[in-house]
């Protein structure tokens, strides 16, 4: 009797093994959804906009909304002061800081520092990036 029940046992377990494996085995249904809903989260920039749920009282989040969101800068103020270099490799003098095409820096100005990508000199202007838009500033030869 004893080995009957530790054969029906092994059968039983090798029977339920093989259910789980065919189950496994079956593909899995396809999804119909292509495109995924996003979620957007906005940073507060104060606190009537939102706070930290789990920091009611921290500031950080309206710092962190005011650092992404870094005001316009005045482009009004940037001066071509010359040109300079060979026909191959121009340079410009922007507010006394020298740029070649594809260069980056920080330029002062009276509101404060701005930072710039030159991307293209021509003849008697520069096209310069300014926080994502583009400008062309001219030069005007003083008398």
């Amino acid at each position: 009797m004893k080995n009957f029940s530790i054969k029906i046992m092994t059968v039983s377990f090798a029977f339920g093994y093989a259910m789980v494996l065919a189950a496994g085995a079956a593909p899995a249904p396809q999804s119909t959804m292509t495109n995924a809903i996003r979620s957007i989260f906005i940073l507060p920039s104060d606190p009537w906009e939102g706070r930290d749920p789990f920091f009611p009282d921290s500031t950080r989040p309206y710092k962190l909304a005011a650092a992404a969101n870094p005001r316009a800068a005045d482009v009004t103020s940037l001066v071509v002061k010359g040109f300079s270099g060979s026909m191959d490799r121009r340079l410009v003098i922007i507010n006394n800081h020298t740029f070649a095409a594809g260069d980056e820096g920080d330029v002062i100005t009276p509101a404060g520092r701005i930072h710039l990508s030159c991307i293209e000199i021509k003849t008697n202007s520069v096209v310069i990036e300014v926080g994502g838009q583009r400008h062309e500033v001219f030069y005007f030869d003083k008398p």
